[in-house]
């Protein structure tokens, strides 16, 4: 399902006439951790970010439910005054997304649809307004009771961010699979790499940042870390990951701004992305891609999808593979690596 299916779905859902379909009231839910777009750390921020930019483009009314430090075309709906991540002390989650309900119920009306991106928590509420509303589920789906859950929703309808994401839950009333896309301009490639590894995402055991270590030690070849350490993994990081951080092959960076992503990607051997968990999509996949840069991945959730073998990288099923994938990535071409990514994941191709 593309982008102009899911408008022609909105359009007959809301009963609109064909001259009305050229432009769709949209409403657009993000989540309140972070900014849109984020400042840092943040995929699905990001991705909101730019299809409601897009949206907009295509001459669309959008009007964005977000933090009040977010930038957009559309119109903003500031539902918290920062992000949650950033508010000191932290505010009650619950609180914060029962003003967000309250303020998308008291403006519920003056939409033909209602596009979400914050998991469960909004579906009673929209279920009872009588708007048509699509959830994209952002996350993994194969949580302990999930299907208590989806056994009461069998009418609600999602749209899924890879065909993996969908396995633990295929009776989900899905619209159909969108992978994200992302501006062609943002990332620009880069013809002659540095004689380095990239790691960037978060800190968290099922990112596989140890084997990302173990695998650049393997191969001789500098490790560059660029990520956020969320608050629950911060013992994990202390205790596993910093103890093996050197500062000079192996460097910590912290969490980097699209600038600082540009170079560290753009000049990157290859980005490695040893993950160990069903990954839904991995957006900084397609943004190495964009860059020219090969990724070396672990066979799992949607890597398949995403990266072809031999040709935007390698998909691999052990640290053996792997360590021989970074050995041959000199064999893949940059050029053709980006134009994978023009061709299969610039969002304005519609």
């Amino acid at each position: 399902m593309c982008e102009r299916e899911f408008l022609a779905w909105a359009a007959s859902q809301s009963g609109l006439s064909r001259a009305q379909e050229d432009r769709v009231r949209i409403a657009q839910v993000a989540p309140l951790a972070e900014s849109v777009p984020p400042k840092l750390y943040g995929g699905t921020e990001r991705v909101v970010s730019w299809l409601s930019e897009e949206l907009v483009a295509l001459g669309h009314d959008v009007t964005l439910f977000a933090s009040g430090d977010s930038v957009t075309g559309a119109r903003l709906e500031p539902v918290w005054a920062k992000p949650t991540r950033l508010t000191r002390p932290r505010p009650d989650p619950m609180g914060v997304y029962a003003a967000l309900l309250q303020a998308l119920a008291a403006r519920a009306d003056e939409f033909d649809v209602i596009h979400s991106h914050i998991d469960w928590i909004h579906i009673p509420l929209l279920s009872r307004l009588g708007v048509p509303f699509v959830t994209t589920m952002h996350g993994r789906l194969d949580s302990p009771y999930i299907q208590e859950v989806i056994s009461r929703l069998p009418r609600t309808p999602f749209i899924s961010i890879s065909d993996d994401q969908r396995r633990p839950v295929p009776d989900l009333n899905w619209l159909g699979t969108i992978h994200h896309g992302m501006p062609r301009d943002i990332l620009q490639p880069r013809s002659k790499p540095e004689q380095y590894l990239a790691f960037l995402g978060r800190i968290a055991p099922e990112k596989g940042p140890e084997l990302a270590i173990r695998l650049a030690m393997a191969t001789n070849l500098p490790l560059r870390i660029a990520a956020k350490v969320p608050r629950g993994e911060s013992r994990y990081f202390r205790d596993r990951v910093q103890p093996l951080v050197d500062g000079e092959r192996i460097q910590f960076i912290g969490e980097v701004d699209e600038k600082a992503k540009q170079d560290l990607l753009g000049k990157a051997t290859a980005l490695l992305f040893p993950i160990d968990w069903p990954e839904p999509f991995g957006l900084v996949m397609i943004e190495a891609m964009a860059c020219g840069t090969p990724v070396i991945a672990l066979r799992r959730g949607s890597v398949p999808e995403i990266i072809e073998h031999g040709v935007t990288g390698f998909v691999v099923d052990s640290e053996a593979q792997a360590i021989d994938a970074i050995n041959r990535v000199g064999e893949l071409g940059r050029s053709r690596i980006r134009q994978e990514f023009e061709r299969r994941f610039e969002s304005s191709d519609g």
